[in-house]
């Protein structure tokens, strides 16, 4: 088998055998295959596309590139949410204590975050004494005794993926859609949950900008997810606006803690009610009508709170934080942002928010770069809102003074107001399922 006739056959527009899509992955992981037919490649795919078997195979051949999880060791079936990204998306924190208090096991390996959107490694780290990297073994044991653990990604995980991006980032094809989502599903399969529920953005915080970009996206995953024997569906959410009102890990992780207490904003706490319905719902536990209501109960009696609790001391931090949000990093500086004018909030564009609050040292700009877990932003407004002249719009929460007048800026280039009351659009924009 040569790479040339590879590149070749997809130049033409054929389809790739599982075979060729295996030889491929392996080399080019290996490095017997170099950057200049990878790329090639990788052209002849954004040009000429890829039927979902094909994008399937891709998939899973980048998944056994590098270690696999095996959650045998967890009693149950486990099922795995992933979200392509936003900003104040802190879901995972609310939506695995709730399916854990529901008895279904939550194992998930999460990322850091980089630009405009946040990881939920660095929102946890913001938690006293929090470890994020603990051996297989105890994950194993604290997910078996607790119900929950969320960890950094261990091991060697989809080594393919890591190098494809870093070419496809040069070479002009990050926006191929079987690139795309071979590079999201190949960490997810690599993880090991036997089901998975993915939360698609769509918006002006999100990768795919359109609602139709977002559909198309999570087509593509839920097909490869059917192939690779994976239940998955997909939720299409909007991210015209941040989720929720707070920006930043430390603020995220207290609003997901108020969330839990049963007083978290309506819109993420809506959302965080139809992750975890989804994911009951594949994990058996009766209709999504039956599967929401048992996500409000956990909410309502306490045992989603009680969950998070148990897992923070489990992985080694202070669950005293879940009372006392003074633990938490604090910022010494604070400003408030009035408006200049009266109007209603017609559009708030959702990237500038999170840049202004990665320029309070929230973010990153680079993935060597630090962050300020205290640092961030809590809004008081959302779309559709109407503020006076004066009203408070959002508070800013730095440690570094330098920063302020920047991210003022981009915040208030972020929110527009208007004279007329804009349409508010849905929160969920559909569902996805394989067809």
């Amino acid at each position: 088998m040569r790479m040339i006739d590879i590149i070749e056959k997809k130049k033409l527009g054929q389809t790739l055998s599982d075979a060729e899509l295996a030889f491929f992955v392996e080399g080019y992981t290996k490095g017997s295959i170099p950057d200049y037919q990878a790329a090639a490649l990788c052209m002849a795919i954004r040009l000429m596309g890829m039927d979902s078997k094909e994008t399937a195979a891709l998939t899973m051949a980048m998944a056994a590139s590098g270690d696999q999880s095996d959650l045998s060791g967890i009693k149950g079936i486990k099922v795995d949410k992933h979200s392509t990204g936003g900003v104040g998306d802190k879901t995972t924190l609310v939506v695995g204590p709730i399916v854990a208090a529901c008895g279904v096991p939550v194992a998930k390996m999460s990322g850091r975050g980089l630009g405009h959107t946040g990881g939920t490694l660095d929102k946890l780290e913001s938690i006293p004494g929090y470890r994020i990297s603990i051996p297989t073994d105890e994950f194993f044991s604290i997910v078996n005794s607790v119900g929950i653990a969320l960890i950094g990604q261990t091991g060697n995980l989809a080594p393919a993926d890591k190098k494809l991006y870093a070419l496809r980032d040069v070479t002009a094809t990050v926006d191929s859609l079987p690139l795309i989502a071979s590079s999201i599903m190949s960490k997810k399969l690599a993880s090991g949950a036997d089901a998975i529920v993915l939360d698609v953005k769509a918006g002006s915080g999100a990768f795919m900008k359109t609602t139709e970009a977002a559909y198309a996206l999570a087509k593509e995953m839920v097909a490869i997810g059917h192939h690779a024997g994976r239940n998955t569906v997909a939720l299409i959410t909007n991210m015209d606006q941040p989720l929720g009102c707070s920006i930043g890990n430390s603020l995220e992780v207290i609003e997901a803690i108020e969330t839990l207490k049963g007083k978290g904003p309506d819109d993420f706490n809506d959302l965080c009610i139809e992750l975890a319905a989804n994911m009951l719902f594949l994990a058996e536990k009766g209709s999504l009508d039956d599967c929401r209501k048992l996500a409000v109960q956990r909410i309502a009696d306490g045992s989603a709170l009680q969950k998070f609790r148990d897992m923070i001391a489990a992985q080694g931090g202070d669950p005293a934080v879940v009372d006392d949000y003074s633990i938490f990093p604090q910022a010494s500086i604070q400003r408030e942002i009035c408006a200049e004018e009266s109007g209603y909030v017609s559009h708030m564009d959702t990237q500038n928010c999170g840049i202004s609050a990665m320029l309070l040292g929230a973010g990153r700009a680079t993935k060597e770069d630090s962050i300020d877990h205290a640092a961030g932003i809590i809004l008081n407004i959302k779309p559709g809102d109407f503020v006076e002249k004066g009203q408070t719009l959002a508070v800013l929460y730095t440690n570094d003074p330098n920063t302020l007048d920047n991210a003022e800026q981009q915040l208030r280039a972020s929110i527009h107001l208007s004279s007329v009351k804009p349409q508010v659009q849905p929160l969920i924009y559909g569902r996805v399922e394989f067809e």
